[in-house]
C-alpha cells in the first residue's frame, strides 16, 4: 500500500477511532495546517500527542458524546501538557455568532456606570458570553465610532447608554436584526428596547421630603441639559415644586458644574432676603462637587442628592439620596438583550424601574 494512506480502525465501545500509522499517518498530519511553528499548539498537535484522530480531539474539546472515558482522559492530558486552547472565535463564527456582546457607557470611572457594567457582565458570564465595555465620555461621535468598532467585531448584541442626540445611524443594523438595548436614557430616531429609572418620580420624592421638613425655597442643581436624564430630573423638580405651591423661578441651575460655579450659586441664593434653605442635586457628581463647595461657605443648608454614592452614609450629616439601582438597570438591559439574541421578535419594550428615597440626615428641618 506504498503511497496510499493506511489507517487502522479500532473499536472503542460504540464509537470507532482511527489511529494513523507509519509514514502515511505522519504525511497526513503534516499536510494539515498547524501553528506549532509559532509556539501555539493546535488540535493536530493534541491528536499527535494523544495518538487519536482529529475527530476524537474535536469531540472532547466540544464536549460531544462518543468517546470512551480512557480516550477522553488521554486527550485531556495531552491538552494540559501542550497548553492547547480552543479557538472559540472561529468556532462561534461557524455558528454565526461570536459569544460576545458590547456595552457602551458614558464613563466607566463613574461608580454608577461601573456597577451597571458589572451587572451586565454577570448576566453575560451566565450565558457564556464575553462582555466588551467602552466609554463614550459623553461624545456622540465617539459613541458612534465605538458602536461601529464593536459591530465590525460581530458582537451578538449591543447595550448602549446614549450620548448621541439621535441614533438613525443604527437603523440599518436594527433592521438587519442586530439586538440593541438602550439603558438609562432612550434612543432617538430608532425604535429599540429601553431600560430607564423613574427620574421624575425620584426627584418628586426628594422635593416632597424637603417640603415635609419645612423647606419652602428649594434650589435645583442639574447636570448638562443635553442629557435626557438631566432634563427629566429638571422637569420633575419644576413639576413637584409647582404642585406644592413653592417658588421655582431662578431656583434651577443646570450644569455641568464645577466647585467654583456651585460656590457662586450658593452665595447668590444665600444672600437673598428669603434665602434658599435646601438643595436637590441632579446626580452623584453634582452632589460631591456641592459638598466640596460647602466647605467654603458658612451656612447650614439641607441637601438631597440623586444617586447614592460611596461613604454618603458616613458623612456628617449623612447624605439623604434618591437611589436608583444601577445593578438592576444593567441586569434588566442584559436580560432583554439575550431575549432578543434568543429570537424574541416582539415589539420594543420600555422598562421603567423605581427609585428609592434613602432618608439619612442632610434633609433636616429649617
Amino acid at each position: 500500500m506504498s503511497g496510499l494512506l493506511a489507517a487502522l480502525w479500532v473499536r472503542c465501545g460504540s464509537a470507532p477511532r482511527s489511529v494513523l500509522t507509519g509514514d502515511a499517518g505522519a504525511s497526513m498530519l503534516s499536510g494539515v495546517t498547524t501553528l506549532s511553528s509559532s509556539g501555539r499548539p493546535t488540535m493536530v498537535d493534541v491528536a499527535r500527542q494523544a495518538h487519536v484522530s482529529l475527530k476524537t480531539v474535536s469531540r472532547v474539546v466540544n464536549e460531544e458524546p462518543g468517546v470512551r472515558p480512557e480516550t477522553e482522559q488521554r486527550v485531556r492530558d495531552a491538552i494540559a501538557e501542550l497548553g492547547f486552547r480552543r479557538n472559540d472565535g472561529a468556532r462561534q463564527l461557524r455558528r454565526g455568532r461570536t459569544a460576545s456582546i458590547g456595552l457602551i457607557v458614558e464613563d466607566l470611572a463613574n461608580p454608577f456606570y461601573s456597577a451597571l457594567a458589572a451587572s451586565c457582565e454577570r448576566v453575560a458570564r451566565l450565558r457564556r458570553h464575553l462582555l466588551i465595555t467602552a466609554s463614550a465620555e459623553g461624545s456622540a461621535e465617539r459613541e458612534e465610532s465605538l458602536a461601529g468598532a464593536l459591530l465590525a467585531r460581530r458582537v451578538d448584541g449591543l447595550i448602549v447608554v446614549p450620548a448621541a442626540a439621535e441614533h438613525s445611524w443604527l437603523r440599518t443594523e436594527l433592521s438587519a436584526g442586530m439586538p440593541v438595548v438602550f439603558v438609562d436614557r432612550p434612543a432617538t430616531g430608532v425604535e429599540a428596547d429601553t431600560v430607564l429609572a423613574d427620574n421624575e418620580g425620584g426627584i418628586r420624592s426628594a422635593v416632597e421630603h424637603l417640603a415635609a421638613h419645612g423647606h419652602r425655597r428649594i434650589g435645583f442643581l442639574g447636570d448638562d441639559p443635553a442629557f435626557w436624564t438631566a432634563e427629566q430630573r429638571r422637569a420633575g423638580f419644576v413639576s413637584a415644586v409647582e404642585a406644592l405651591g413653592l417658588p421655582c423661578a431662578d431656583l434651577v441651575v443646570m450644569g455641568p458644574h464645577d466647585v467654583d460655579e456651585l460656590l457662586a450659586c450658593m452665595q447668590a441664593w444665600g444672600s437673598d432676603e428669603d434665602p434658599v434653605t435646601a438643595l436637590v442635586a441632579g446626580n452623584n457628581r453634582v452632589t460631591i462637587a456641592l459638598l466640596r463647595a460647602l466647605r467654603s461657605v458658612d451656612c447650614a443648608i439641607a441637601i438631597v442628592g440623586f444617586d447614592d454614592f460611596e461613604l454618603a452614609d458616613l458623612l456628617d450629616p449623612a447624605i439623604t439620596v434618591v437611589a436608583q439601582d444601577p445593578a438592576k438597570l444593567g441586569e434588566a438591559a442584559a436580560n432583554l438583550l439575550f431575549a432578543r439574541i434568543d429570537g424574541d421578535t416582539s415589539a420594543p419594550q420600555q422598562v421603567v424601574l423605581p427609585t428609592q428615597l434613602i432618608v439619612r440626615e442632610s434633609g433636616r428641618a429649617v
